[in-house]
């Protein structure tokens, strides 16, 4: 049995429990208990959605709205390491596409993809507010604003990746 498919240890079922108590209605914890369990695994497994759905009185076809909604919410396995680069109107206007084309370069992977070695994802996202910064991306969750290619070639050396 994979990770993905094991049941959710007990310690991050009681966290998830703890969250639902402090919430007016158990399924306002829907946002922090996938954050939970993506701290906690990487990542949201369908059976580990269904087990938080179950645990918050909610169907998992409504928690999986909610999962899919929100762009820091992984519904399939990343790598260690996840660059969100902001595709914003104003990101594409300061130079966001050649960055891009640098890290799938550098990276040989296309947005959406993972290195072979599983270290880094490329993922594109809407908007990070800090357009006073464009080009601006997030790495895991440290926010990088006024991206040049050569941050993006120190940023993926400090993650154990040579360019």
């Amino acid at each position: 049995m994979s990770t993905a498919d094991a049941p959710l240890p007990a310690p991050i079922r009681a966290e998830i429990l703890a969250l639902a108590a402090a919430e007016p209605h158990p399924r306002g914890a829907g946002v922090a208990a996938l954050r939970l369990v993506q701290a906690h695994l990487g990542w949201v497994s369908t059976t580990h959605l269904r087990e938080v759905a179950a645990l918050l009185g909610m169907s998992a076809d409504d928690l999986d709205g909610i999962a899919t909604y929100f762009n820091l919410l992984f519904r399939r396995p990343v790598g260690r390491h996840v660059i969100m680069l902001c595709d914003s109107v104003t990101c594409w206007i300061m130079g966001r596409e050649p960055l891009c084309a640098h890290l799938c370069r550098t990276l040989g992977i296309r947005p959406g993809e993972t290195t072979a070695d599983n270290a880094i994802t490329l993922l594109p996202t809407v908007c990070i507010g800090h357009c006073d910064h464009a080009p601006a991306m997030l790495v895991d969750n440290a926010l990088h604003g006024d991206v040049t290619t050569a941050t993006l070639d120190h940023l993926i050396d400090t993650l154990g990746r040579t360019p």
